[in-house]
C-alpha cells in the first residue's frame, strides 16, 4: 500500500484527487494540505511514500515546501500542477521532486507516475520529458548568462530597490524562495552581496 499526502490549495481539486486517488487499489491518502507550510507537517506526522504537489500556493510554496521536505524528511515528491514553463520544471527539479506530472494527465499516467515515485524512480509527463531534453540540448554558455527568467526577474527587482519581502509579494513566491534564487544568482556571477549581484549583471548586459 502506498501512503500519499497531496498538496493543493484549491478545496475542489483536492477533494477531486482525494476522491480520485482513494478508489485506487493500493494507494492511501494519508492527509492532505493546502499549502506548503501545512504539507511540512503533516507530511512530519505521517510519514507518507509519496507527497503529491501543486506548485503555486499562498504561502510557502510547492517549490520550497518540496524542498524542505526533500531536505528535511527525505520525501520522495511529485508534482502535479497545471503549470510547465522552463523555469518551474528546473526549480521543481533542483529542489529535490522525483518527478513533474500536469494535472491533464489520464488517471492511469498519474497513478503510474505515483508507483514509480514510490519505488524511488522519476516520473515526467511527455511534455516535460521534452522540455528538459531541449533545455540540456542548449549551447552551453558561462554560468552568468544561465541565468533563469525567474533568477532575472528576482535580480531586476532587487536592483529597483525591492527588499525581499516586496519580491515575494510582487512575483507570488514565498520569501525563503526569493532568498534561494538569489543565493544562485550570487553563486553564478561568483559574488556574495546584492549590490555586487545587480552591478555585475549589468555590467555582462544582463539586466537593462
Amino acid at each position: 500500500m502506498i501512503r500519499l499526502v497531496i498538496v493543493d490549495d484549491h478545496p475542489v481539486v483536492r477533494a477531486g484527487l482525494v476522491g480520485l486517488l482513494s478508489d485506487e487499489p493500493g494507494l492511501e491518502v494519508v492527509g492532505e494540505a493546502a499549502d506548503g507550510a501545512a504539507a511540512v507537517r503533516i507530511v512530519a506526522a505521517t510519514a507518507p511514500d509519496v507527497v503529491l504537489m501543486d506548485l503555486r500556493m499562498p504561502g510557502v510554496d510547492g517549490v520550497e515546501a518540496t524542498a524542505r521536505l526533500v531536505s528535511e524528511h527525505a520525501a520522495r515528491v511529485l508534482i502535479l500542477t497545471t503549470y510547465e514553463s522552463d523555469d518551474q520544471i528546473l526549480a521543481a527539479i533542483e529542489a529535490g521532486a522525483s518527478g513533474y506530472l500536469l494535472k491533464a494527465a489520464p488517471r492511469d499516467e498519474i497513478v503510474a507516475g505515483i508507483h514509480s515515485v514510490a519505488a524511488g524512480q522519476t516520473a515526467l509527463s511527455p511534455q516535460v520529458a521534452v522540455r528538459l531534453v531541449e533545455r540540456m540540448r542548449e549551447p552551453a554558455t558561462e554560468s552568468a548568462a544561465s541565468l533563469t527568467t525567474r533568477e532575472t526577474e528576482v535580480l531586476r527587482l532587487v536592483a529597483a530597490g525591492r527588499s525581499n519581502k516586496q519580491i515575494a509579494v510582487d512575483l507570488g513566491i514565498g520569501e525563503s524562495t526569493v532568498k534561494t534564487h538569489l543565493l544562485r544568482v550570487f553563486d553564478k556571477l561568483g559574488v556574495t552581496d546584492r549590490t555586487r549581484a545587480v552591478t555585475l549583471a549589468m555590467e555582462r548586459g544582463l539586466l537593462p
